[in-house]
């Protein structure tokens, strides 16, 4: 496996090890904060990652939202250099004061070499999976 390929990869297993243990501030800390978002549950881009940070938090003060456990599959990198673009099918159990829900995502997280060679996301594109 190509250095670049490795070394994305670890990012996005740090990234969704992290989400799907609910260590937030591990999570948010994998982006970069000019990264941006775009959710299909929510009606705009966000434009950095405090603004998610906002949203992640309105959404447990006001649903009690919690992610239980995330799966990735499907993994693939694209290596273009300075950047490098993850895809990957995505398996995600929240609860939220509605009860527990598995979402069946599929996701596109692209990642920027750092001055020190480390990996941040720099823009998360989520999408509903087709339905079978």
């Amino acid at each position: 496996m190509p250095d670049t390929e490795r070394r994305v990869l670890g990012a996005a297993d740090r990234l969704v090890a992290a989400f799907g243990e609910g260590r937030v501030d591990d999570y948010f800390a994998l982006f970069h904060p000019e990264a941006t978002f775009v959710f299909y549950t929510t009606d705009h881009r966000l434009e950095s990652t405090a603004a998610w940070r906002e949203l992640w938090r309105s959404l447990e003060e006001e649903v009690d939202f919690k992610v239980l456990e995330c799966h990735s599959s499907a993994r693939r990198v694209q290596d273009l250099g300075e950047t490098a673009v993850f895809t990957h099918d995505v398996e995600t159990r929240v609860s939220t004061r509605a009860g527990e829900e598995t979402l069946r995502e599929r996701e596109t997280i692209v990642f920027a070499r750092q001055a020190d060679g480390n990996w941040l996301a720099v823009h998360e594109h989520l999408s509903p999976a087709a339905r079978a």
